[in-house]
């Protein structure tokens, strides 16, 4: 009998992956980031300029950093293409002084290349998939808003991702069109917790659509019973 046990956190996708079962599964997953998962969507140089970097700066710092093994903490970053010269080396040095390895792309490398103590390491196909639970972060530069959100429909768990931007209509588009259970606009994806969201004690975050999906507290892992007492009535 092989006595090896490997350890699986239990808010990870790789639980439900890994563990067989006859009976009916609420699958958890992972978090990308617009700064889960696409940083400041410009559509002009113009608005590239204008773009509020604080707000992205401390939003993308807080999603990642505030705690690392929450199945909500940020776990890949896709950063626009006009914005990138300016918003990479800044998010870069933040996470430098705390550790954070950054597994980028060609394009997020060569701009976070002079930043000093930066931990790089370039991406490969399974980091755009990964839940790290740990200070590393994977980083891809991406053309516009089609791109990213191709990306995260691709590789995404479906958990939570969060866009980071002053462009309304960009905005919505995201919240449309992105497949995940939580989706947000400039706010850090650690608040993607059934207590936070009114639902008392959390259970998990399904990534599922039958029959619970995100956040669940105590009532979505009921069901419900009808009860009809009558005095003979019948439909006519």
């Amino acid at each position: 009998m092989d006595k090896q046990v490997k350890k699986i956190p239990a808010n990870s996708p790789k639980a439900s992956q890994t563990c067989p079962s006859r009976r009916s599964l609420i699958a958890a997953g992972a978090t990308l980031m617009a700064a889960g998962t696409a940083t400041q969507i410009p559509t002009t140089p113009a608005q590239a300029q204008s773009a509020d970097l604080e707000l992205a700066l401390r939003v993308t710092d807080n999603a990642k950093t505030q705690k690392y093994s929450p199945c909500n903490a940020a776990e890949s970053l896709l950063v626009h293409a006009q914005i990138a010269p300016t918003f990479l080396p800044r998010i870069g040095a933040l996470f430098a002084a705390k550790g954070v390895e950054m597994r980028g792309d060609a394009a997020a490398l060569a701009l976070l290349q002079p930043v000093p103590g930066a931990k790089l390491v370039p991406a490969t196909e399974q980091d755009w998939f990964e839940e790290y639970l740990a200070p590393i972060i994977s980083v891809k530069v991406v053309a516009d808003l089609d791109a990213a959100i191709r990306h995260i429909n691709h590789y995404s768990s479906h958990h939570t991702d969060a866009i980071l931007t002053e462009t309304h209509s960009h905005a919505m588009r995201f919240l449309r069109e992105v497949d995940s259970a939580s989706v947000m606009v400039n706010a850090s994806t650690r608040f993607a917790d059934g207590f936070e969201y009114g639902l008392g004690a959390e259970i998990g975050i399904s990534t599922d659509k039958f029959h619970a999906r995100g956040p669940v507290g105590i009532e979505g892992l009921t069901s419900m019973k009808w009860v009809v007492l009558g005095q003979g009535e019948i439909r006519a």
